[in-house]
């Protein structure tokens, strides 16, 4: 299968250090032509994914994250270039409703952030045409009456990230410094249970940085180690040695791709209830799933958790193998359907889409 796939302009694949979506679409394109597909990967110049890129796009651009006349630009030339591929995985925003794609081309997408009543309206016009993928039954159950072609969990490349021994006494927190985080109920839940937490927190927007100073820096003690944002060796190093990740999250995040991380180096995650952590985190067994106050409780119960059943949660249900294979299997269908029913504009007919949940 020839498989193009669409990052936004403004980080590499994979990203240097912050960028979700530049992590999962890396770790799917790797997985993908491990598996003998042909990728196309239309993303910034400086990105170092091992597939073969689209060309002539410039280097990545953080500082205009969220703009949409950077994003605009990047997939109106994306489109233009992949013109000889099977079918288009678009991970923007902007690209499923661009009105001059390819034609006799199918498009999937992936609903990467919140599904929130007011980006609602934007999915149900992308699903006349396109076919939708979400990333957790939680964040598609968010909206009613949007046709969701398929839920896919994320994965991640198992073989960058060793299983550590937890004996570093500590907890950590791995995240956006930002109040839907959760960072300051970790700080309560660690100083609770009587154990030290080392904090890795991304911090470029004035946002994060306005929230780490005003509330953050000031409420830190002696309990806690502010150690910024870390690389990916770093940051599995800190996971593997910590006794548990604390991933108190105040929002419906729709994946939590942390939680996978950490669960690799064979520790356990202690997670509220919100959002996809409960089909991530098996309670009581590869971690915790409760209130603040019922988190700081279960610290005492981690040693009776196995790290290798965390790790070994991972490998059966949170691999880039295992997500390449189930979109694989969506591509197949699309394809399939498409061709079967194809509409003047090249898109698929809605009443062929259908909704796994």
């Amino acid at each position: 299968m020839r498989i193009g796939l669409i990052v936004g302009p403004w980080f590499t694949v994979p990203p240097e250090k912050y960028g979700g979506t530049e992590r999962v679409v890396d770790a799917l394109a790797r997985a993908l032509s491990d598996a003998g597909h042909e990728v196309l990967l239309a993303t910034a110049a400086d990105s170092t994914c091992p597939v073969p890129q689209v060309p002539g796009f410039g280097p990545a651009v953080p500082e205009d994250l969220g703009q949409s006349f950077s994003e605009l630009g990047h997939v109106i030339k994306a489109y233009a270039e992949l013109r000889d591929v099977d079918i288009i995985h678009d991970h923007t925003l902007a690209g499923p409703l661009y009105a001059h794609r390819p034609p006799g081309i199918p498009v999937v997408t992936t609903i990467h952030g919140p599904l929130s009543p007011s980006y609602a309206p934007l999915y149900r016009d992308m699903a006349r045409d396109t076919a939708i993928i979400a990333i957790s039954h939680d964040q598609c159950s968010r909206v009613e009456d949007l046709e969701i072609s398929a839920v896919i969990h994320h994965g991640i490349d198992l073989s960058a990230v060793s299983v550590g021994r937890g004996a570093g006494g500590y907890v950590c927190f791995v995240g956006r410094m930002c109040p839907d985080k959760g960072l300051m109920e970790a700080v309560a839940i660690a100083r609770e249970a009587g154990v030290p937490l080392r904090i890795a927190a991304k911090m470029h927007a004035p946002d994060e940085q306005g929230y780490f100073h005003d509330v953050v820096q000031p409420a830190l003690g002696s309990n806690e180690e502010f150690l910024g944002e870390l690389s990916d060796p770093e940051k599995y190093e800190l996971m593997g040695d910590a006794m548990a990740l604390l991933n108190p999250i105040q929002w419906h995040e729709p994946f939590g791709l942390v939680m996978i991380e950490a669960l690799a180096t064979g520790t356990p995650v202690l997670a509220t209830p919100i959002g996809a952590a409960p089909e991530i985190v098996r309670h009581g067994a590869t971690g915790f799933v409760g209130s603040a106050r019922e988190l700081a409780d279960s610290v005492a119960r981690i040693p009776d958790l196995s790290r290798e059943a965390c790790r070994r949660s991972v490998e059966e249900s949170f691999s880039a193998q295992r997500m390449a294979a189930d979109h694989v299997d969506l591509y197949a269908k699309v394809i399939e359907q498409f061709q079967a029913k194809p509409l003047p504009g090249g898109g698929l007919l809605q009443e062929n889409q259908s909704r796994t949940l």
